[in-house]
């Protein structure tokens, strides 16, 4: 991710400290948060009113799970760039949340330097697929 230009980012988990890990580690990726929720209800309002570029999303939340709140995100927004965190491993979430649209799944007490690895990546495919069909 460029330092040049700041990832505009949503970072969704009801978790403080996890959203603390997760602020400090896009901070020195080039990411800028634009705003945080703890519930599926609130993300929805901070997407439709920031617009990010990249979302973090918990799968399991209170008021609204991670996966409804993908699938409206995904409906609204059908380019929504959107990578969803877990402690689960469940399978057959993670290829619910796929075949939703999500862009990748990472878990939680994946180490730092993989997160990283994986969401740049991540990020980078999204763009060439734009690329690609002439979105970007």
């Amino acid at each position: 991710m460029s330092q040049k230009q700041l990832i505009r980012t949503l970072l969704v988990d009801d978790e403080a400290h996890i959203r603390l890990l997760m602020k400090t580690l896009l901070s020195t990726m080039g990411c800028e948060i634009v705003a945080e929720a703890g519930d599926g209800e609130q993300a929805l309002v901070q997407f439709r009113a920031q617009r990010p570029q990249v979302t973090l999303l918990d799968i399991n939340m209170p008021k609204m799970d991670g996966v409804a709140t993908l699938e409206a995100i995904r409906a609204e927004f059908p380019d929504a760039f959107v990578i969803m965190l877990t402690s689960l491993t469940s399978m057959a979430m993670v290829e619910r949340c796929l075949d939703l649209g999500a862009a990748n799944y990472l878990r939680k007490d994946t180490p730092l330097e993989q997160m990283k690895q994986e969401i740049r990546e991540s990020w980078l495919d999204h763009l060439a697929q734009r690329q690609a069909a002439g979105t970007l």
